[in-house]
């Protein structure tokens, strides 16, 4: 069997809104962070998050945060990309208390990944229908920003 091959896909940065809380449910602490835009680029892809999407967090008992992201691509012909993504993002108390905080923190002190899917009628990005991709992320102040990677 191979190792695990990828290949760099796109990478995108949004800015978000701050996050509205729902309140503490059987699963953790539940949080909206609605999506204002952002922009994407890779070799085979270039464009803009269009406005309206979020993340639908869970904040777990043991301090993970789970993601549940819907967002939509469009790329710079017209073509639009349903994207959807689940992710866990934690580390230290202190280094989420600086994200929190708005502090830089480099991306190294804590782990951030997602699993995004893609959904098009797009002729010309229909590949992205069926491929697997990991994205590496990174908070920003106001947003996020990843390296999203094809898995070969």
């Amino acid at each position: 069997m191979d190792q695990l091959k990828s290949e760099f896909l796109f990478e995108m940065s949004a800015e978000i809104e701050p996050p509205q809380p729902v309140g503490t449910t059987p699963a953790g602490k539940r949080f909206i962070a609605y999506v204002r835009g952002g922009t994407f680029e890779g070799p085979r892809l270039k464009g803009r998050v269009l406005p309206g999407g979020g993340d639908w967090v869970l904040v777990r008992p043991d301090r993970v945060f789970q993601l549940d992201v819907r967002i939509t691509l469009e790329t710079e012909d017209g073509a639009l990309i349903y994207t959807t993504y689940r992710g866990a993002r934690h580390g230290s108390g202190d280094v989420m208390r600086r994200i929190a905080g708005g502090e830089p923190v480099r991306a190294d002190e804590y782990y951030f990944r997602t699993t995004p899917y893609f959904e098009t009628g797009s002729e010309t990005y229909a590949w992205l229908n069926g491929i697997v991709a990991v994205g590496i992320g990174e908070d920003r102040p106001g947003g996020v920003r990843y390296q999203v990677h094809q898995i070969l």
